[in-house]
C-alpha cells in the first residue's frame, strides 16, 4: 500500500466519534488575552492587525463576559487612536462577533470611545464609525446621539459616508422601533428626490423591509414601495422593490395575501425573465412562510399560469411553488385537487425532466394528503392520484432523466427518487416493478446518477422485510465486480469520492441480497482486493456489515485492515472490532433447539472480553471511547447474565433442594425457599438483569449527541433485559405456587418496541414477534402448571426465551462509528483558592456565594438532532472532616450532605448563575457541581461535566466569645 493511501486511512480513522471532542491542550483565557494585548500595543501595523483578527476566535473559545468586555474596550482604544485600516479590522471583528456583543458590561464606555471618531474631519473615518455603530446596533439600539449621527450621515455629500449611513440605518431599523418609525419619512424624501443618484436609491429601498415593528410603519413602507413600482419600471428597481415588499410582508404577515396577488400579476404580465424569476423566488418564500394564508383564487391563478406555453424553466419554477404549498395539508382545497392532479398528470409526460419530476412530486403529495384520513376526500379511486399510476409515471421519468447527462437531470432524478421512497411505503405492490427498473438502470449509468439510484435502492431494501434483490443478485454481483476491478481514478477528489460511495452502495445491496447467516459470500470472495485498493471504502463496508448483522464478513475485513494502519491505537481499534464481530458470529451458531446455547455464549463472551481489552488500548485522551466501552461492556455483561441464568437453570434439574428446605421456608415465611439454593441464585440472576436495564437507561441518558437510530437500538436492547427479567419474575420469583398470587394476563404487557424508526425497524419487528411468542409461552406454562412447584416446563420456557434473545440481530449503532453531532460543556467555578490543592476559607456564620459559569461547545453541526434548551446544575455538599467546636461540643452531623438543583437557560451558548450555600458545620466541605442538559422536548440528558470545590469552614473568634459568655450567663443563672 502506498504511503498516501495509508495516511488517508489513518486520518479518516481518526474521525472515530469522541465523547469529549475538545481534548486538545488549550491555553488559559487570560494568557491568550495578554498575548493579543501585546500585539495590539506593538509598533508594527502587521502585528496589530494580526492581533485584531484573532479576537473572534478568542471569543468563540472563551465567551465569558469579563474577557469579552475587556477585549472590546481594548479594541475601542485601537479604533479611537489607530489608523483607518485598523478601524476596518475592528469593524470586521464586531461583525463576526455579534453573538457576543450583549456580554459587554461597560456599553456606555465602549460606545464613548467609538463615538469619539464620529467628530473627525476625515469622512472615511466617519464612515467607518457609522459601520461599526451599525454592527453593534443590537446593544445600542436606542442611543439618541447615534440616531442623530445616522440622520446626519444620510445628508452627507461624500459617497463613502452616505453608503455607510445607509448600512447603519438598515441595521438600526431592524433593531429599534423608534428609529424605524422616525427614519421612514426621511427615506421617502431621499428616494423621491431628484438629486439622489439611482444607485443610492437602489440601496435605500431595501431598508423598508425592516419597517415591521408596528402597523402604521409597515403600511407606510408598503404604500411607498407600491407607489415606486409604476414610477420606476426599470428591471433593477422593479426586482429590488418587489423583493423588499415580499420580505416586509413575510415579517409583518398582514399583507401576505395582497403581496401574493401582486407577485402573481407581475409573473403573468411582465415578460422580463429577471422579474419573473424574482416573483417566483418571492412566492416560494411566502409559500414556506405562511401557506395557510394563500387563498383559493391565488391557487387558481397559479394553476392557470402553469397551463400556458411559457419557458420550461418558468413552468418548473411555478410547479415548485405548488410543491411547497402542498408539502403540508394547510392549503388542500378539495374543489381544486382534481384539477391540479389532472394538470400534473399531463405534465408528468413533459419532455423537460424538471417539469415532469416536479409534477410527480405534486401528485405524490396530493395522494398522500388525499388518503391521509377521514377529513380528506378519498382519492384512491381517482386514476390520476392512484399510487400505481404515480409509480408508473415515476418509472418513465427516471428513464427520461437517465437518458440525459446534465446537472438538471441529476437534480430531477433525486426529486423523483424521493417520491419513489414515499410510494414504496404506501404502495408495496408497486415495489417490485420500481426495483426492477432501478436495478436495470444501474447497468447503463455512471457518476452521480448511478449513485443516486444505488442510494435509493439501499433505502428501499432497508425499509422492507422481503428479499427484494434476490432475483437481481447476478446483476449486482457483476456491477460490484466491475466497480472493484476498476483502477483508482487519479482525477479530482469529487469523482473519486463518487466512485467510493458507489462501491459502498453496491456492497450494501449485496449485503441485503446475499446474506447467508452472518456472512455475505459475494463480498467475502474479493476482500483481499478490496482492502488492497480501497482501504477506506473497505472500512465503510465493514461498518455497514456490522449494522446489517453480517458480522463474519465484517470480521474478515477488519482483520486485514488492522495491519495497514500507521498507529497502534487504530490497530487496537480494528482488532477490537474484529473480536466483537467474531463474538456475534458465535451467537449465530445457536440452533433452534438450544442444545449448544451455553458453549456459544461462553465462546462469544471470550471474544467480547478480548475486544474490550483492545478497545481500552485504543483509547486516547482526545478519543476516550467512553460510549464504545460502555456499550460493549453492557453487551458482554448481558451475555454473562444469560450464561449465569442457564447455569442456575441447569442446577434445578441436577441438584434437588435439601430436606431441610421446607422447614427453612416455614421459619422464614417464604415459600420460595423450599427450592433451596436455587431461590437465592435466581434472585441474583433477576437482580443482574434488572441492573442491566438500569445501566442501559443510564447509557441512553448520557448519549445526548447520538442519532435517533442509535438511541432506538439502545432502547430495544434495554427492553430485552426487561423482558427477560419479567420472565424470571413470572415463572420463578412470583410463581403462584409460592407467592400465592393469582395468575395475570401477560399478553401485551411488554409491547416494548413501539416508536422504533429508521434502520432499526426490521429489528423492532423481529423483537416484537419474539416478545409475543415469549409472552404466549409464559401464559401457557403458567396455565398448565397452576399451583405446581418449579418444574422442567418453567426451565424450558426460560431457556427458550434466552435463546430467542441471543438469536436476535445485534447491529452496531451508527454512533459507535460516527458522531454527527458534538456537544460539550465547560464549567468554571468561583471563588477559587490561590493554590489548586488548598481549600477556600469561609466563616460558618456567612454564606458561600458561588458563581457557576459555563460554555456550551459544538461541533460542525450544532443542534442536528437535539438542541440545548436549559442547563441543569445539581450542587451537592458534604462535610468530609467535621471538627470539634471551641466550646467542646462536636459539630452537628459528621459527614452530613445536602443537595440542590438549579436550572439556567444559556444565551448564545453561555450561561451563568450565582448560588448561595450555607455551610454551618465546621470542617472541610466538598462541593460537587454536576451539569446536565435539558433539550427542547424537556428530556434531561446526563452529559456532565462534574467539578469539585473544597471549602474549609471556621468559626469567628467573636462568635466563640459570645457563645462562651452565653454559657457562663446560663451557668450563673442556674446557680
Amino acid at each position: 500500500m502506498s504511503t498516501t493511501v495509508l495516511f488517508t486511512l489513518t486520518m479518516r480513522l481518526s474521525a472515530m466519534p469522541s465523547d469529549a471532542g475538545y481534548g486538545e491542550q488549550e491555553q488559559d483565557a487570560n494568557t491568550a488575552l495578554l498575548e493579543l494585548d501585546k500585539g495590539l500595543r506593538s509598533l508594527k501595523v502587521g502585528e496589530q492587525c494580526e492581533a485584531i483578527v484573532r479576537f473572534p476566535r478568542l471569543f468563540e473559545k472563551y465567551p465569558f463576559p469579563i474577557l469579552i468586555n475587556s477585549a472590546f474596550l481594548k479594541l475601542a482604544d485601537v479604533f479611537r487612536d489607530g489608523s483607518n485600516f485598523l478601524r476596518l479590522c475592528v469593524v470586521k471583528v464586531a461583525q463576526q462577533s455579534r453573538l457576543h456583543l450583549d456580554k459587554i458590561l461597560n456599553v456606555d464606555e465602549f460606545v464613548r470611545r467609538i463615538f469619539f471618531v464620529i467628530h473627525s474631519n476625515d469622512p472615511v473615518a466617519r464612515a467607518i464609525t457609522l459601520r461599526v455603530l451599525g454592527s453593534i446596533a443590537g446593544i445600542i439600539a436606542e442611543k439618541k446621539n447615534v440616531h442623530h449621527s445616522i440622520h446626519n450621515g444620510l445628508d452627507s455629500h461624500d459617497r463613502v459616508e452616505l453608503e455607510s449611513a445607509i448600512y447603519a440605518a438598515s441595521c438600526f431599523s431592524a433593531e429599534s422601533r423608534t428609529f424605524a418609525s422616525g427614519i421612514c419619512h426621511k427615506l421617502a424624501e431621499l428616494i423621491q428626490g431628484l438629486s439622489i443618484p439611482a444607485e443610492i436609491k437602489l440601496k435605500l429601498i431595501p431598508i423598508f423591509k425592516h419597517m415591521h415593528h408596528d402597523t402604521p410603519s409597515a403600511a407606510f413602507a408598503r404604500q411607498l414601495c407600491l407607489d415606486l413600482l409604476p414610477s420606476y419600471p426599470a428591471k433593477s428597481f422593479l426586482t429590488i422593490t418587489l423583493r423588499t415588499l415580499s420580505q416586509l410582508a413575510a415579517a409583518s404577515l398582514v399583507h401576505i395575501p395582497d403581496q401574493v396577488g401582486l407577485l402573481l400579476g407581475y409573473l403573468c404580465h411582465d415578460p422580463r425573465i429577471a422579474v419573473q424569476m424574482t416573483c417566483v423566488q418571492d412566492l416560494c418564500l411566502l409559500a414556506r412562510k405562511a401557506p395557510h394564508m394563500w387563498t383559493g383564487d391565488n391557487l387558481s391563478t397559479l394553476t392557470q399560469q402553469c397551463q400556458g406555453r411559457e419557458s420550461t424553466t418558468l413552468l418548473a419554477n411555478r410547479l415548485r411553488i405548488l410543491a411547497i404549498l402542498f408539502a403540508t395539508p394547510a392549503l388542500l382545497l378539495q374543489e381544486q385537487v382534481e384539477a391540479i392532479a389532472t394538470l400534473c398528470s399531463t405534465l408528468s409526460h413533459h419532455w423537460d425532466v424538471s417539469v415532469a419530476a416536479t409534477a410527480i412530486q405534486i401528485r405524490t403529495l396530493l395522494a398522500k394528503w388525499g388518503n391521509a384520513g377521514p377529513g380528506f376526500h378519498d382519492n384512491r379511486e381517482s386514476l390520476v392520484l392512484s399510487y400505481m399510476a404515480i409509480a408508473s409515471a415515476a418509472q418513465n421519468v427516471v428513464i427520461q432523466c437517465l437518458a440525459e447527462e446534465t446537472r438538471t437531470s441529476v437534480q430531477a432524478l433525486k426529486v423523483v427518487l424521493g417520491c419513489v421512497r414515499d410510494l414504496s411505503e404506501r404502495c408495496p405492490e408497486a415495489l417490485p416493478a420500481l426495483i426492477n427498473t432501478l436495478t436495470t438502470a444501474l447497468t447503463s449509468t455512471s457518476g452521480e446518477s448511478s449513485l443516486a439510484l444505488c442510494q435509493c435502492l439501499v433505502s428501499l431494501g432497508e425499509s422492507r422485510p422481503e428479499d427484494l434483490f434476490t432475483h437481481h443478485l447476478p446483476i449486482l454481483q457483476q456491477l460490484y465486480a466491475d466497480a472493484l476491478h476498476q483502477e483508482q481514478a487519479q482525477g479530482d477528489g469529487r469523482n473519486n469520492s463518487v466512485k467510493h460511495d458507489m462501491l459502498v452502495g453496491l456492497a450494501m445491496l449485496l449485503l441485503l441480497a446475499d446474506r447467508k447467516g452472518r456472512s455475505c459470500q459475494s463480498i467475502s470472495q474479493n476482500i483481499q482486493r478490496l482492502v488492497d485498493h480501497y482501504p477506506w471504502p473497505a472500512y465503510r463496508i465493514a461498518h455497514q456489515a456490522t449494522r446489517l448483522n453480517c458480522h463474519e464478513t465484517a470480521a474478515e475485513i477488519f482483520v486485514k485492515l488492522a495491519t495497514q494502519v500507521a498507529s497502534e491505537h487504530y490497530y487496537y481499534w480494528l482488532c477490537g472490532l474484529e473480536q466483537f464481530c467474531l463474538g456475534e458470529t458465535c451467537l449465530a451458531d445457536i440452533t433452534e433447539k438450544p442444545d449448544n446455547l451455553m458453549p456459544c455464549l461462553a465462546k462469544a463472551l471470550q471474544h467480547y472480553e478480548k475486544g474490550l481489552s483492545n478497545l481500552k488500548a485504543a483509547s486516547t485522551p482526545s478519543h476516550p471511547l467512553l460510549f464504545h466501552c460502555d456499550y460493549m461492556r453492557l453487551r458482554a455483561d448481558m451475555l454473562h447474565s444469560c450464561l449465569l441464568l442457564l447455569s442456575c437453570l441447569a442446577t434445578i434439574r441436577t441438584c434437588p433442594p435439601p430436606a431441610i428446605a421446607p422447614a427453612v421456608a416455614l421459619t422464614m415465611g417464604q415459600e420460595l425457599l423450599r427450592c433451596g439454593h436455587m431461590a437465592t441464585e435466581m434472585q441474583q440472576c433477576a437482580t443482574q438483569v434488572q441492573q442491566l436495564s438500569v445501566r442501559y437507561a443510564r447509557l441512553y441518558q448520557t448519549s445526548f449527541d447520538a442519532d435517533p437510530d442509535s438511541l432506538s437500538k439502545i432502547k430495544l436492547i434495554q427492553q430485552q433485559c426487561l423482558l427477560l427479567g419479567h420472565a424470571i419474575d413470572c415463572l420463578i420469583l412470583n410463581n403462584p405456587a409460592y407467592s400465592g398470587s393469582k395468575q395475570w394476563n401477560l399478553l401485551g404487557s411488554c409491547n416494548a418496541v413501539e416508536g422504533s424508526t429508521g434502520t432499526n425497524k426490521q429489528q423492532a419487528k423481529k423483537q416484537l414477534q419474539l416478545t409475543d411468542a415469549i409472552l404466549k409461552d409464559l401464559q401457557n406454562v403458567l396455565a398448565q402448571t397452576d399451583g405446581q412447584s418449579i418444574s422442567h416446563q418453567h426451565v424450558n420456557c426460560l431457556i427458550e426465551a434466552c435463546a430467542g434473545m441471543m438469536r436476535l440481530p445485534f447491529g452496531f449503532p451508527r454512533y459507535f462509528f460516527q458522531a454527527l453531532q458534538s456537544t460539550s460543556i465547560k464549567l468554571a467555578l468561583s471563588p477559587t483558592a490561590r493554590n489548586p490543592n488548598e481549600p477556600v476559607s469561609l466563616a460558618t456564620d456567612t454564606h458561600l456565594a458561588m458563581k457557576v459559569e459555563g460554555v456550551i461547545q459544538h461541533g460542525s453541526k450544532p443542534g442536528l438532532f437535539r438542541k440545548v434548551s436549559k442547563v441543569k446544575l445539581v450542587v451537592t455538599s458534604s462535610c468530609a472532616t467535621a471538627k470539634t467546636t471551641a466550646v467542646g461540643k462536636s459539630s452537628e452531623s459528621d459527614g452530613g450532605t445536602s443537595e440542590g438543583t438549579w436550572s439556567v437557560e444559556p444565551h448564545h451558548d453561555y450561561f451563568s448563575i450565582q448560588i448561595l450555600l450555607s455551610l454551618p458545620v465546621v470542617g472541610t466541605h466538598t462541593i460537587n457541581v454536576e451539569a446536565s442538559v435539558v433539550d427542547s422536548d424537556g428530556s434531561c440528558w446526563q452529559t456532565g461535566p462534574k467539578l469539585s470545590l473544597l471549602v474549609k469552614t471556621y468559626e469567628e473568634f467573636s462568635l466563640q466569645q459570645r457563645q462562651q459568655q452565653q454559657q457562663q450567663q446560663q451557668a450563673t443563672g442556674t446557680r
